[in-house]
Formats: structure tokens, C-alpha cells, sequence
């Protein structure tokens, strides 16, 4: 049985690779239409709202070295309104689950109606139930938990090409 490697072997450069191999290059959010924010050209920004520390960091993470930029981690939807009122983020990457008073549904549904902002849903709980309160929101899509990191950087990047067509959010009365 061969062992695995461990993460701090996997960071480690591989010696059978020449020193003039090319290392994959990322492809950001601004070098293609794809998830940039046309409007500023700029990387989008992301509000992500997940009360589970290590989930929001890996979150956090996998956007940010796909190009995007994170307009803040919010662990409850009291701070994810205050941040999304300072920072004006082009998309919402939401948890229905969330530490504090409001659940994420009524965080998104405030976000909606209050500032204009819409978010993606990142989360285990997606019945039916949840979908239907949350349709007024109009979410720009569903990831169901567990997932990995690449399907979020894809369902946020569809979520902003759907934006795209749109102007950014506009506060409706602040």
C-alpha cells in the first residue's frame, strides 16, 4: 500500500518536474467576461455569509485565487447586512443557516429588497420548503452541501454572467 501524501508534501515543488516546467497559470474573473464586474472594470466582488469558520475560509480561498474579490466573511445576517451596505458587493454567496437571529433566507430576501443585491445559495438545507421562502429573493442559483470548491467558483461565475446584462445594485430608499 503506497502512503498518501500529506498537504505539506503536496506544496512542496515536484523534483521529477524540470525547472523550466510551467506551472499552471489561473485564469482570474477579470481575464475573461466570465464573472468580471463589466461595470467597473474590476474583479466582482463577493459578500460570502457561512458560519462555519473553516467552510468561509476555504470559501474565501477558492474565490480569491480564482481572481475574485472578497468584499467581506460575514457569520450571521446581521453582519452580512451592515457588510453589505459598506462594501456594495455584486454577489452574495449565502449559507440558510446562520448564527444569530435571521437565517440566510431572510438575510437574502433583506438584501433583495432593500439594497438589490442577490445572492447564491451555498448550503445543506435546499427542500423545497426553504427554496419556495426564498424565491422572492430570486436567487441566482443553488449549491447543495458538500461541494466542492470548483463548483462554487462555477455557480458564482454563472450567477455573475447572469448579472452581467444588469447594472450593479442600487440601493432602493438609503
Amino acid at each position: 500500500m503506497i502512503p498518501k501524501r500529506s498537504a505539506i508534501h503536496r506544496l512542496q515543488p515536484d523534483r521529477h518536474l524540470s525547472p523550466s516546467y510551467a506551472r499552471p497559470r489561473f485564469l482570474y474573473a477579470q481575464d475573461g467576461p466570465s464573472g468580471s464586474d463589466k461595470h467597473a472594470g474590476k474583479p466582482a466582488r463577493i459578500l460570502i455569509v457561512e458560519d462555519d469558520f473553516l467552510v468561509a475560509m476555504q470559501m474565501e480561498s477558492a474565490l480569491i485565487d480564482a481572481g475574485f474579490e472578497i468584499a467581506g466573511v460575514a457569520y450571521s445576517g446581521e453582519d452580512a447586512i451592515e457588510l453589505a451596505v459598506s462594501e456594495r458587493p455584486r454577489l452574495v454567496v449565502m449559507d440558510v443557516r446562520l448564527a444569530g437571529e435571521r437565517d440566510g433566507i431572510d438575510t437574502a430576501l433583506a438584501l433583495s429588497a432593500e439594497h438589490g443585491i442577490r445572492c447564491v445559495f451555498a448550503t445543506a438545507h435546499h427542500d423545497e420548503h426553504a427554496r419556495r421562502r426564498a424565491e422572492p429573493a430570486a436567487p441566482l442559483g443553488w449549491l447543495a452541501k458538500p461541494y466542492t470548491m470548483a463548483s462554487l467558483v462555477t455557480i458564482v461565475r454563472r450567477a455573475l454572467d447572469e448579472l452581467s446584462d444588469t447594472p450593479p445594485p442600487s440601493p432602493a430608499a438609503e
